[in-house]
């Protein structure tokens, strides 16, 4: 019995079309708040973590409603500013994560 090649969490989703595909989306989305990291307010960046990708329908993982209404004041202007780096973002999705949601 010969001992099993042990691979790369890289070359795993490399290998894989579906894995390689989730792989560049949440690159894409890591991305994309990075760019838009320095609109948000220093205090509430810890509590926003980069969501799904759909489409041109980009969704951000926040902490709590609060942090939710801040956001959500500042959607137009986050949106515009992925548009003009060349994201096509139609709109963003905000969604509370909840102690249930944590696995």
């Amino acid at each position: 019995m010969s001992p099993k090649k042990s691979v790369s969490l890289y070359q795993a989703t490399q290998n894989s079309p579906t894995l390689a595909r989730l792989s560049d989306l949440a690159l894409d989305s890591s991305a994309r708040l990075k760019a838009v990291e320095t609109l948000l307010p220093v205090a509430i960046r810890p509590s926003i973590k980069p969501g799904p990708i759909e489409g041109t329908e980009w969704c951000l993982i926040l902490g709590n409603s609060a942090v939710a209404a801040k956001v959500r004041q500042l959607l137009p202007a986050l949106q515009s500013h992925l548009n003009s780096k060349g994201w096509e973002v139609n709109s963003i999705r905000l969604k509370v994560q909840t102690s249930k949601d944590i696995i």
